[in-house]
């Protein structure tokens, strides 16, 4: 892992679980999930609000102000909307996307839960991911989350990442290996 990744990393770790035991204490989990869920869209959606989190560009005040107006609009919890104003007051909301994803394991973790990285040429039927989730939960023995892709060039299979085991059944995967192969024996 490099320097400023391992950085961020701990900075949005430091965040989270302080966001979290609040959250318990409070007995407000549940809304830190929709927080989550809500800042997630936002980053998926909007390329304004990943420049404001990630552009050194503004100063602090057009920081805080902008995400204070931001969480507002998006009826934040008291706990995220706080931590949101006071990472921008620190100069710390470019560690967002990390603290979502830390944020989300913790709770995860908490309910014994735990998410797959579904990657797949074509993109899974309600069937399909109720099966793929029903094996991984015999597999793992914990509830398990999907959060599925699409990736054509992966012409037909499945790349599966649960932790840090990873299983890829793709036809791609599977002609590189019988392409390495063929360079060994000729």
């Amino acid at each position: 892992m490099s320097e400023p990744a391992s950085i961020s990393t701990s900075i949005a770790m430091r965040y989270a679980s302080a966001v979290y035991d609040i959250a318990k204490e409070t007995k407000s989990v549940g809304d830190i999930e929709a927080d989550i869920a809500a800042l997630q869209a936002a980053m998926t959606d909007s390329a304004d609000f990943r420049t404001l989190i990630s552009s050194p560009i503004y100063t602090r005040d057009e920081q805080s102000a902008a995400i204070s107006a931001i969480a507002k609009k998006m009826k934040l919890s008291g706990t995220m909307a706080n931590t949101l104003a006071l990472m921008a007051q620190k100069r710390r909301l470019f560690v967002l996307p990390q603290l979502i994803a830390t944020l989300r394991d913790l709770i995860a973790t908490d309910k014994g839960e735990v998410t797959a990285d579904v990657i797949s040429a074509k993109a899974l039927t309600k069937a399909q991911a109720d099966k793929l989730a029903k094996t991984l939960k015999a597999s793992t023995g914990k509830t398990v989350t999907l959060n599925a892709s699409v990736d054509e060039s992966l012409i037909g299979g499945l790349i599966v990442k649960v932790g840090s085991r990873m299983i890829d059944t793709s036809i791609r995967a599977k002609l590189n290996s019988l392409q390495n192969a063929m360079k060994e024996v000729g």
